[in-house]
């Protein structure tokens, strides 16, 4: 059987295949949360003033930020999961992490600066940053693959990379709670760099687990 004849045919059982993946992802996932929670809640904990941070709506910009890639991560994923889908279309879902910091970004320019950009940009927490959302995506980053694996990705790398993205997004959001740097150039800064570093574990991963 030749590659073209070997697509079609598992193209053709697409009906059965992404529902499979799908629910595999997710109790790869559901699985993987516990371990992610544990490292959270031994190493880190929720910040102190997270009530009075919910009324800052740079703290509440960054869950919609993390959420806004965990999500379409998600979804594009799956959708890559079928040996004939492509990314086209699909990838501008993840512009709209991009997006949103941007606007945050802008507004928070235009407001009194509570400090300078510099000490905004670098903040309190960027060590901690780079090391805890990367140590909470690996066990949901196993869970994403494991899911994933199950399908019939054409480009195995691209589907690493995106289980990377949502593992970081989901990380991040937890990793957020316990952040009390809430400047959006901090998130699209340090988050950006943490999240990058999971993707590329991802993806070099991906080329290889996902591979069919």
């Amino acid at each position: 059987m030749d590659t073209d004849q070997l697509i079609r045919t598992l193209a053709a059982d697409n009906a059965h295949r992404a529902p499979r993946v799908g629910a595999l992802l997710t109790t790869g996932l559901l699985v993987a949360a516990p371990l992610s929670i544990l490292v959270f809640a031994t190493f880190l904990g929720v910040r102190p003033d997270v009530m009075s941070a919910m009324h800052n709506p740079f703290f509440d910009m960054k869950f919609a930020v993390t959420l806004s890639l965990a999500i379409p991560a998600i979804i594009i994923s799956l959708h890559l999961s079928r040996p004939e889908a492509l990314l086209r279309g699909w990838g501008w879902l993840l512009l709209l992490p991009v997006g949103l910091l941007a606007v945050a970004i802008g507004s928070e320019a235009m407001m009194a600066p509570a400090m300078p950009m510099t000490m905004r940009l670098v903040g309190k927490n960027s060590r901690a940053c780079l090391s805890a959302i990367p140590a909470m995506s690996l066990p949901l980053l196993a869970g994403a693959l494991f899911g994933l694996r199950h399908g019939a990705p054409a480009r195995p790398a691209l589907a690493g990379a995106l289980a990377g993205l949502l593992s970081a997004g989901l990380a991040a959001t937890l990793y957020a709670s316990h952040c009390t740097d809430d400047s959006p150039l901090f998130v699209a800064t340090w988050y950006t760099i943490a999240t990058a570093f999971v993707t590329a574990i991802g993806a070099a991963v991906g080329s290889r687990v996902l591979r069919y």
